[in-house]
């Protein structure tokens, strides 16, 4: 029997086919789903900030996309998975307030998917499809097995990228 792996806000964790993961409530917040499709270890990233070094004396490393990604990436390699192999796909980065646009300090979406986007590229993690952006939420499953990211979202059609 499977078990769902559920992920908080700033959080993130492993696990290893049949086992998926989930995590709620993506507003703002990206969700970076990570998979070596040889070994069928995956990883779930809730990131909430796109850069840690703009905060002192932190340390909530999955809270950042910068340190929550490469600490994901080293323990999926701790379970088996090969770095060479990882692949992503990520979702959420909403805009959830009208007025975000006219202010950099709030464009928190957009800078968080910038920020997951800029991390898997300096780790050599292609992105195979994402699901980001918009003005609402969405809630994340995520399938080692296949590779299957499911994104739910409420007045929406269910989607499988």
């Amino acid at each position: 029997m499977s078990e769902v792996i559920k992920v908080g806000m700033a959080d993130l964790n492993i696990c290893v086919s049949p086992n998926s993961i989930t995590t709620l409530g993506l507003g703002s917040c990206v969700g970076i789903a990570i998979r070596d499709p040889v070994t069928k270890v995956g990883g779930l990233a809730h990131i909430m900030l796109p850069d840690s070094t703009q905060i002192r004396n932190n340390s909530n490393i999955p809270k950042f996309a910068d340190t929550g990604i490469a600490e994901l990436v080293r323990l999926m390699v701790a379970k088996g998975a090969n770095r060479g192999r990882m692949v992503a796909k990520i979702a959420g980065g909403a805009q959830m307030f009208a007025f975000q646009n006219k202010m950099e300090m709030v464009r928190i979406g957009e800078r968080n998917v910038e920020a997951a986007r800029k991390k898997l590229g300096e780790l050599k993690i292609p992105i195979l499809a994402s699901d980001t952006g918009d003005s609402y939420g969405r809630t994340v499953i995520f399938y080692p097995e296949n590779g299957d990211f499911v994104i739910k979202a409420v007045g929406r059609p269910q989607k499988v990228i």
